[in-house]
């Protein structure tokens, strides 16, 4: 495929993402105050889909979407690193993703609710799987 075909995916991808994101601001609860950002988005359904949820969920299936683009574009070669397996991108955002589920899990059970830290040690460990592992 040529430069231009991917550029045309590229921004295809992107645009439909941003639509995504902004249909879920748009159906964040509000009132006459502003966005309700805790309350949930769907009254009495079975999950409590909050708008930091379906942003979680949003996120997850970005990084999916992106990585798969990736791995199509730029075909992965294993690599050995400090773990002594071989690992993919795809191995290493696995990785990545667990991690950071257990970073912050930890973080909850012994520091509380405020996840702003864990997410900028997440961030650091996110980091450095990709570096080294």
């Amino acid at each position: 495929m040529t430069g231009t075909r991917w550029n045309t995916i590229y921004i295809a991808t992107a645009l439909v993402m941003a639509a995504i994101l902004c249909g879920l601001v748009y159906a964040t609860p509000r009132d006459e105050s502003g966005f309700l950002w805790f309350d949930p988005m769907i009254e009495g359904g079975w999950m409590a889909w909050t708008f930091p949820v379906a942003l979680f969920f949003f996120v997850i299936a970005t990084l999916l979407i992106t990585f798969t683009l990736l791995a199509i574009r730029y075909p992965e070669t294993p690599r050995t690193g400090i773990l002594r397996i071989e690992t993919t991108r795809g191995d290493r955002l696995f990785i990545t993703l667990l991690g950071s589920a257990f970073i912050n899990l930890a973080w909850l059970f012994f520091v509380g609710p405020t996840l702003v830290w864990a997410l900028a040690l997440c961030l650091v460990y996110a980091v450095a799987v990709f570096r080294w592992v």
